[in-house]
């Protein structure tokens, strides 16, 4: 067989040439014999079978499923041939072997027409692990390393491979197959074939232990060669000789030892195999290293801690370390006194070591009734008062006894000590609650509060008693006179129960032979409610940020009350100065608030809070709370206006102060820092950030432009920053540095033919000036200041108008040249610009000579200028007219003027409200049209004018 895959690939194998015990590793000699002699054993049934499919049997040629095995390794990279369909289904010349139960191909894959095509039946996954060449029909690994583990063991048979490609397990339990369903394609050679890969295992896995450490116990009476199971045996995802094969452990201590059992499915599992002769009293515990290794080539390990506890037996007795102690005791001792104490020691744990104590049958019953012992601890002590008769010497015979154990045995010789004088006596009267020889004191009583009376005697009444207090506490014994033999105990001073709650003093009698008594004291304090909740902290500071979620947590409030019980439970309550929207947990201290805070809004919170016991009645404190809301960008830059308008000259000067643009912003620190900037116009215009100035990097001239629209914006120095924009409008205010433009005439040279018949009043020419200023600047006033000619006072001209009319009626001297110069002023302020232009007029009746009227126009004109200035008004005529008809004139010029005034006036005043002043020198231009003749005229300067924008 040709390899496929890698050297251990098996060729693929048509389904009809599958033997009845099919493997993949078949080889092609068992699959030759099989073939031949199946051949020959079902000749005569194929005879009939094709008589009787005859007809049919050029579809069925192509039309049978066809099924192919390969195998390969996992792991392998991209591009590794798997096997070609077209030879192995002998689609092409070439293969190799001879199907005899199929045809052979009429041509190859080459000399076919149409070509065949190889694709699978569905898209699906088919790309992901193999690729299919369309032409060839050679299948190859693709790019995605196909992981035996991975698609066989996780995926359970291929889930996850629906349409053309499937996993399957079968026919074995080791097996793990790729499906892929093929079509070959033109209809005429169509075949329907099932492929079958079979991923073989490599040794890529190393065993691993569910678990890092793994504990078993051994009880430590094992026999040697106790087998116990270890639970959790290590897995490998590899399978056959490439999965665990064997255990070992790293130390053995020479105690233990690993054995591998393997059951029906193949599964080992490790035994634990006890070697020696255990005892927990000697180690309890064993602690080594278990590795697992597979079968590979190298082989791969896998480790885990394996602990082996040695669990405890029954396996120790109680012991002594002494056989006998001796005790003596005082004949005059107090029941209850302790005398001796045995102790016996069980190496056992648990239950196994439980000891208890008891007398020994031999002990006489008198002893057992003088002497108690105590069965668990071992103490002995006084049980009744000693007698004068009582035995001087006692042997105690005490047993030790454990569960399953022949008892410990110790011998206790306690010894009478007679006592030849009886001691001094004791008597306490109780003025104090007492109760079972405990006194009980409020911690509030006052000083000298009487305790009780002890009366102190000798039972003989030979010898003298004396006392005194024994122990540490605000107690006194003193004598209480006039009695010698009475005491009083009182307390000195005042106590605390936060302080000390209990007190435990001795009043101790003795006589002149040194014999001493002492009688126990326990006073036990009551506590009452005499402290208040104190607060940790007194001013309890907080910060929180605002836009908070609600019901924020703030903090705990902590408070502390020395007193006891429920004198000492803490309850929380807000003060009368709270906002509603803050909340306190009464028994937590918890703190919230329940709304968003807004620090815009209100920055800081001060009020109190109440810490208050449960006493009777209550005492409570008080602390302050401060809670300081901190910034966060959320408020935008605002403009004190919504747009701006400002009024600035013309020819203002390049950076100077156009106006403020205010701008604030309610966040605080960096949140509130404003920088401002020009959107568009940033060419002509610039703002101080700072200031918020805004100016203009150049001059503005009214006449090119007479306002700006600037959008301006405000951004502030948050993250992420806010910004918002302002309109800003600019307008121009016009000053006077345009004089009248001259447009009729157009020349001086210009002239213009005057009949004589040309009747008084009526218009002759015009002069027609314009001004590019606006208001009272372009206002225009027209006259005559300089005449010529034979009459020139014959003319006059109308100072709105500049219309020239006839005043006279020319005479036959007027006729000739006559030449008016015309001065055309403004109104400006605070000079008024003017221009002038020669207005010549030709009396005549006819223009006979052109050039000796040109002549005329050439020679310089001796005019003498008047200093008369214009005055825009109705000039009187020489007519007589009607009164009646000049009053509707009149009153219409009236109220014409006093609307300009007053027009005038408004915006003065509004100019000086609204701007700033600034000063501008200039000059007065004048414009000349050129004469022929020498004009002297002169400039004027202009004095500056000051303009304010406010």
């Amino acid at each position: 067989m040709r390899g496929r895959g890698d050297a251990r690939s098996s060729r693929a194998l048509p389904v009809s040439w599958r033997p009845a015990t099919w493997h993949p590793r078949l080889d092609m000699g068992r699959l030759s014999r099989s073939r031949s002699s199946t051949s020959h054993r079902n000749l005569p049934h194929l005879l009939l079978f094709f008589l009787f499919v005859g007809p049919f049997n050029c579809l069925a040629s192509y039309s049978r499923a066809t099924e192919l095995l390969y195998s390969l390794n996992e792991g392998l990279p991209a591009g590794v041939l798997i096997g070609s369909l077209a030879e192995d289904l002998r689609l092409v010349h070439g293969a190799g072997r001879q199907d005899p139960q199929s045809q052979p191909p009429e041509h190859s894959g080459a000399e076919r027409n149409p070509p065949l095509s190889f694709s699978l039946a569905s898209q699906g996954l088919s790309g992901q692990y193999v690729i299919l060449d369309n032409r060839s029909g050679e299948l190859h690994t693709s790019a995605q390393e196909i992981d035996r583990e991975a698609l066989c063991l996780e995926g359970g048979g291929g889930a996850a491979w629906r349409s053309s490609i499937s996993i399957s397990s079968s026919p074995s339990a080791d097996s793990c197959l790729l499906l892929l369903d093929v079509l070959v394609l033109p209809q005429e050679y169509f075949r329907f074939v099932k492929v079958k890969i079979a991923i073989r295992d490599i040794n890529d896995n190393a065993p691993q232990f569910p678990v890092s450490e793994i504990s078993v116990w051994v009880p430590e009476n094992a026999p040697v060669n106790t087998r116990l199971a270890i639970e959790h045996p290590a897995m490998d995802r590899d399978t056959g000789t490439n999965g665990v094969q064997t255990y070992r452990l790293l130390d053995y201590y020479r105690m233990f030892t690993l054995d591998v059992e393997e059951n029906e499915n193949g599964e080992r599992t490790p035994y634990l195999i006890v070697m020696g002769l255990l005892d927990r009293e000697t180690q309890d515990q064993y602690v080594s290293i278990i590795i697992a290794e597979d079968g590979g080539s190298p082989p791969l390990l896998g480790s885990a801690t394996l602990t082996i506890g040695i669990s405890d037996i029954n396996d120790n007795c109680p012991l002594f370390t002494d056989s006998q102690i001796n005790a003596t005791v005082y004949g005059n001792a107090t029941v209850g006194t302790p005398i001796a104490a045995v102790q016996a020691v069980d190496r056992d744990l648990g239950n196994n070591a439980q000891v208890t104590y008891s007398y020994s049958q031999k002990v006489p019953q008198v002893s057992k009734d003088l002497f108690h012992l105590d069965e668990n601890t071992g103490v002995i002590k006084l049980f009744s008062k000693i007698g004068g008769s009582v035995l001087q010497t006692h042997k105690l015979t005490i047993l030790a006894n454990g569960p399953g154990c022949i008892p410990a045995m110790i011998t206790a010789l306690v010894t009478i000590i007679k006592v030849i004088f009886r001691p001094p006596e004791i008597v306490p009267r109780y003025i104090a609650n007492e109760i079972d020889g405990i006194v009980y004191l409020k911690e509030l009583e006052p000083v000298k509060t009487p305790i009780a009376f002890f009366t102190i005697r000798d039972p003989e009444g030979k010898y003298k008693v004396n006392c005194y207090l024994d122990g540490e506490g605000p107690f006194r014994l003193s004598p209480y006179k006039p009695y010698s033999n009475e005491y009083l105990l009182e307390t000195t001073k005042p106590m605390d129960y936060e302080l000390q709650q209990f007190y435990e003093i001795a009043v101790v009698a003795w006589n002149s032979e040194g014999f001493h008594v002492k009688k126990m004291i326990k006073v036990q304090l009551l506590d009452d409610n005499d402290n208040a909740p104190i607060f940790l902290q007194p001013l309890v500071e907080l910060t929180i940020e605002e836009n908070n979620s609600p019901n924020a947590f703030l903090t705990k409030l902590d408070a502390t009350d020395a007193d006891s019980g429920e004198r000492g439970q803490v309850s929380y309550f807000l003060g009368p100065d709270a906002p509603s929207y803050f909340s306190l947990d009464s028994v937590t201290g918890v703190l919230t608030v329940s709304t968003q805070l807004d620090r815009e809004e209100k920055e800081k919170y001060k009020y109190t809070v109440r810490a208050v016991d449960s006493g009777k009645p209550p005492k409570e404190s008080v602390a302050t709370v401060a809670i300081t809301v901190l910034d966060k960008n959320d408020n935008s830059p605002r403009f004190i206006n919504k747009d701006f308008s400002f009024f600035v000259p013309e020819n203002f000067p390049g950076y100077g102060e156009i106006g403020i643009i205010s701008v604030t912003d309610a966040d605080a620190g960096q949140n509130g820092w404003v920088a401002l900037s020009v959107v568009n116009q940033s060419d002509i215009f610039v703002i101080d950030t700072g200031k918020g100035m805004l100016r203009a990097k150049v001059s503005l001239d009214r006449e090119q432009q007479s306002s700006y629209t600037l959008w301006v914006e405000a951004v502030d120095g948050g993250e992420p920053p806010l910004s918002s924009t302002t309109k800003i409008t600019i307008l121009l205010l016009d000053i006077n540095d345009n004089p009248p433009l001259v447009l009729f005439p157009q020349s001086n040279m210009s002239y213009l033919l005057v009949l004589p018949s040309t009747l008084p009043g009526s218009p002759v020419t015009e002069v027609y000036a314009i001004d590019k200023d606006t208001g009272m600047n372009a206002v225009i006033a027209y006259s005559i200041i300089g005449r010529r000619g034979p009459r020139p006072e014959s003319f006059r001209i109308d100072p709105k108008t500049g219309n020239i009319t006839l005043e006279e009626a020319l005479l036959q001297t007027d006729y000739g040249l006559h030449r008016l110069l015309v001065k055309v002023s403004d109104h400006g302020y605070p000079e008024p610009l003017h221009s002038t232009v020669m207005v010549n007029l030709f009396v005549n009746d006819t223009v006979s000579n052109e050039s000796y009227i040109e002549s005329l126009l050439r020679k310089e004109p001796e005019i003498n200028i008047e200093e008369k200035e214009p005055q825009i008004s109705i000039e009187p005529t020489h007519r007589k007219v009607e009164p009646v008809s000049c009053m509707p004139t009149l009153v219409a010029l009236s109220v014409i003027s006093l609307g300009s005034i007053t027009l005038v006036t408004g915006m003065g005043i509004y100019i000086c409200l609204r701007g700033k002043r600034h000063h501008r020198e200039d000059e007065n231009l004048e414009v000349q049209i050129p004469l022929k003749g020498k004009i002297d005229l002169h400039m004027r300067e202009r004095k500056p004018m000051d303009i304010s924008n406010i």
